[in-house]
């Protein structure tokens, strides 16, 4: 619709917005020395509902984005769900809806997943991280049907990625021991990201990860966890992909689909000034 065309082509035309999304994202370019060269998109409705004087419809955009850091080039891709409504013709409520993310109960010791083993194997596990990375950029922005997809699925991909380059699994069929994924069953670690942040950090057997201290230590195929709003219940996973001109890691991601994003996630609305992250190098210990 003509409406939902001229929102987009005022948006990226204005260097503030009162769209917060959008702000926090001139905000954290302007933070990296980095700017937008060009933007294209592409929309998809997701979603119709009628009603006697109104429809509301959901859709996604698909938005890339040409960043130049320095001398350097690069894109960015994110996948964002927006609503509004159609109120005798007019659009009204136009919005980006939140992003989607894990909530752990008040009782989480559950997931909390044990590492505890009759026998412990310490030795490292050959990591091979141009697997994880090509598995990474390949499913980014869709769904391998060899697993199953979950509605908030940022953890059952950062597993698949790591699965693909090689981290072994183990602790089947205790869902709250190791880290496993098997036909219609899985650890909580494999898919929750809660557990799988306390899996790194004290697994000595299987997957392994050794906790680092800057995201700049961080290599392809390394992961990054993500507490939002900094009361322990760690919400979110990515994987390293790249890095930019300073050598800080990129992401990809899902929930909000996304390639090549800046590890901080400080242009995400989830963002909030207390969040926590844990950087994990994969494949030592």
């Amino acid at each position: 619709m003509e409406s939902i065309k001229e929102y987009w082509s005022t948006l990226f035309s204005e260097r503030h917005s009162d769209d917060e999304w959008w702000q926090k994202k001139l905000d954290l370019l302007e933070k990296r020395n980095a700017t937008i060269v060009k933007i294209t998109g592409d929309g998809k409705v997701t979603r119709k509902l009628h009603y006697d004087d109104r429809s509301n419809y959901e859709y996604v955009m698909h938005l890339q984005f040409l960043i130049k850091q320095n001398e350097r080039f690069m894109l960015e891709e994110q996948v964002l769900p927006f609503s509004y409504s159609l109120l005798d013709k007019t659009i009204v409520n136009h919005h980006k809806r939140d992003t989607a993310v894990e909530k752990i109960p008040d009782d989480y010791s559950l997931w909390n997943s044990s590492n505890k083993s009759q026998r412990i194997d310490t030795s490292r596990f050959e990591y091979n991280r141009l697997e994880a990375v090509k598995y990474a950029e390949r499913w980014w922005n869709s769904y391998n049907p060899a697993y199953r997809t979950f509605e908030v699925d940022c953890t059952n991909y950062i597993s698949q990625c790591l699965y693909a380059g090689g981290a072994p699994t183990w602790g089947e069929p205790v869902r709250e021991r190791g880290w496993w994924y098997s036909g219609n069953s899985w650890s909580f670690s494999w898919s929750v990201a809660h557990s799988m942040r306390w899996y790194l950090s004290g697994s000595q057997k299987g997957l392994k990860g050794k906790e680092v201290e800057s995201p700049e230590e961080l290599f392809p195929g390394d992961v990054i966890c993500y507490d939002f709003e900094g009361d322990n219940r760690w919400n979110h996973t990515t994987i390293v992909v790249t890095k930019d001109e300073y050598g800080m890691p990129l992401v990809n991601a899902h929930t909000d689909n996304s390639r090549h994003r800046y590890w901080s996630y400080e242009d995400s609305t989830a963002y909030t000034p207390d969040i926590q992250y844990k950087f994990f190098r994969i494949g030592e210990n």
